[in-house]
């Protein structure tokens, strides 16, 4: 089984997925509706939408409850953008314009709360305590991981420990939900739900240094944004962190980027010194242990068909390059 065919599969409920989402996000607020659609029509992969969905094979399938976990999952996340896309000032996401570059930061940050609101409008109609208590613990936490990512940008002096706590509030935390609460809310077995809850979280942390690899080793066309804006914006991600525990070129690197920061100029040459050392190979490393894990976990599924539509969404993570 290959990536499209899940996404064939799944594609009458992706379909409803979509629909209900531009159904939430419709409001009677012109300015808050045009900018919820321009999100909306910016795309995405729907990677938790899609885990909601297969984790629900291991319960008793597609319902409700499901789809509705699976959009109100995806709004939480296109929320979290709009709010990312205001403190690191960006201008692009997905190769088009963000809200706030469109209009500004007040209406960007009120549009990210408009769309959580409507998420937690639509999963209030499931009776399930346990999908609500999960949900908010993880809201919380992801609110913890971007506060600490504001408060760290620009410090150098950051270690290992540190990143990969941050990148599981911030992603790794989302899809370990996504699958999880696609588990629970179809009645899945307790023990099934916690080793989704496990690949999850495995599958996000692999994904996320990934996309930190990428900022580094893909093109502007490739990202939709410009090549290093994770590292121009201060946020010091796994191949940054390597690169400056090298005693060959941590003083020369340290001065750069203090430098970069006072000037706003130099960040093509430090993200070409980054790359010469052996960083971005050791991110790499990282991030296939967390995918060996996860096929670990694939192991205490029961049915191959099962199996197997996991195993692909992992190797896809493992060798994606955009």
């Amino acid at each position: 089984m290959s990536l499209g065919t899940i996404y064939s599969e799944l594609k009458p409920e992706l379909r409803q997925i979509e629909n209900q989402i531009e159904r939430v996000v419709t409001s009677e607020q012109d300015v808050v509706k045009t900018a919820s659609y321009q999100l909306l029509k910016a795309g995405g992969k729907r990677n938790r939408p899609i885990f909601v969905l297969l984790a629900a094979r291991f319960g008793n399938g597609i319902n409700d409850d499901v789809l509705k976990v699976a959009v109100t999952l995806e709004l939480i996340h296109m929320a979290s953008l709009v709010h990312d896309d205001v403190i690191d000032d960006a201008e692009l996401r997905r190769g088009k314009k963000t809200v706030k570059a469109e209009w500004d930061n007040r209406v960007a940050m009120y549009t990210g709360d408009f769309i959580f609101a409507r998420a937690l409008d639509l999963i209030g109609d499931i009776p399930n305590k346990d999908i609500h208590v999960i949900l908010s613990q993880s809201i919380r936490e992801m609110s913890k991981g971007e506060i600490i990512q504001i408060r760290d940008q620009y410090n150098w002096a950051q270690n290992i420990r540190h990143y990969l706590l941050r990148i599981k509030r911030k992603t790794a935390l989302l899809m370990a939900v996504s699958c999880q609460l696609g588990g629970i809310a179809a009645g899945a077995p307790r023990r099934i739900v916690k080793q989704l809850y496990k690949y999850g979280y495995y599958i996000g942390m692999s994904y996320q240094i990934i996309d930190d690899i990428l900022d580094f080793t893909s093109t502007e066309k490739q990202l939709g944004k410009p090549a290093g804006s994770d590292l121009r914006q201060g946020n010091v991600t796994l191949p940054t962190l390597f690169a400056l525990a090298d005693p060959n070129i941590k003083n020369e690197l340290l001065a750069k980027l203090n430098q970069a920061c006072n000037t706003g100029e130099g960040w093509t040459a430090i993200i070409r010194l980054i790359k010469s050392t052996d960083a971005i190979k050791r991110s790499r490393e990282i991030s296939d242990l967390y995918l060996k894990k996860a096929f670990q976990v694939i192991e205490h599924f029961p049915g191959e068909r099962n199996k197997a539509s996991f195993k692909d969404i992992a190797n896809y993570i493992g060798k994606r390059r955009y």
